[in-house]
């Protein structure tokens, strides 16, 4: 699993930093998923290797603009560069009564299918090599977070609970090992009823706006990252609360309870400069998280990119890799 950020500025872009976008692509292949899309997200894939072709969901976290004012675009230019697999979007109701709206209104007709789940009914979604869960946050508007675990993991055979099950070897056996259902003896079995997982299932949890960041307790368990906004420091404390954000300390602290591995902050307010040696800077943020959080901590930059390797090591990507800015 890959992840690369396209977006990293809470409400509106700076000259450095876009607004809300992540990119996580699945461990083999082309296929990736869109969290967030924030205007301006279209412009940011066109500087990476990402295709809009093998784009195999996207997932608004919710209605605010800065995470979704870029969807209408981005599907037109999906439609404009020869799309016509059907595209699964996973979003508050009202991003999908806004975006009929919109198409009407500028008569837009895709030649490919929206497949429209919402996310109010907290679903879980199934697509061939990643499972959707979806959490419930605090925020002005409805928000969510979800959870993506990888499904198709390397694994081996039981053979011994194949031979008490009586089992033949043969073509029963190979497609179970590919992770293929199957019949027998009138029964349904399940493939991964019969698997022996090499290495836990990689999960990461990527959250929108939010006030409460242990809501998350729960959709954490078993992650390996969680990717969480931090739009202020806790000088900003009062203010956050006011707008339905969290700030570094908060969000810092939670991850430390639940032994979060890997934390990766984002969403940062256009007060804080890129620059460490200005006031207020990024740096504030990255220093008070520090002060209570003992795991690895990374601050996203857009286009920076990160491995979520079989281990579940995770490390920022350096030099050339999926971008080609």
């Amino acid at each position: 699993m890959n992840l690369l950020f396209l977006g990293t500025s809470a409400g509106v872009p700076t000259k450095t930093r876009n607004v809300s976008g992540v990119a996580l692509r699945e461990s083999q292949g082309k296929g990736w998923y869109l969290i967030d899309c924030g205007e301006g997200t279209q412009h940011q894939v066109l500087h990476t290797k990402l295709s809009l072709n093998s784009l195999r969901a996207i997932l608004i976290t919710h209605v605010h603009g800065d995470h979704c004012y870029g969807l209408p675009g981005l599907l037109a230019s999906a439609a404009m560069n020869g799309r016509t697999e059907p595209l699964t979007i996973v979003a508050p109701a009202g991003v999908k009564a806004w975006l009929d709206a919109t198409f009407e209104a500028t008569q837009v007709c895709l030649p490919f299918a929206l497949a429209f789940i919402d996310s109010d009914e907290l679903p879980t979604v199934e697509f061939e090599r990643i499972a959707v869960t979806t959490s419930r946050l605090s925020h002005r508007a409805p928000s969510y977070a979800y959870g993506l675990t990888e499904t198709k993991v390397d694994a081996a055979l039981n053979i011994e609970k194949l031979t008490l099950k009586g089992i033949p070897r043969g073509p029963l056996w190979g497609q179970l090992k590919q992770g293929f259902d199957v019949e027998f003896g009138g029964e349904r079995l399940k493939s991964r009823d019969f698997l022996i997982s090499k290495h836990k299932p990689r999960k990461v949890v990527i959250a929108g706006d939010n006030d409460q960041p242990d809501l998350l307790s729960e959709a954490c368990a078993g992650a390996q990252v969680l990717v969480h906004e931090a739009t202020y420091t806790e000088a900003m404390a009062e203010k956050a609360g006011d707008v339905g954000h969290s700030y570094a300390k908060q969000v810092a602290a939670f991850a430390e309870s639940v032994a979060l591995p890997n934390l990766v902050l984002t969403h940062f307010s256009p007060r804080y400069q890129p620059n460490p040696h200005a006031s207020p800077s990024i740096e504030d943020i990255r220093k008070e998280a520090q002060r209570v959080y003992l795991g690895s901590l990374y601050l996203a930059r857009d286009f920076g990119e990160y491995s979520l390797d079989k281990a579940g090591h995770f490390a920022e990507i350096e030099g050339e890799s999926l971008s080609a800015r």
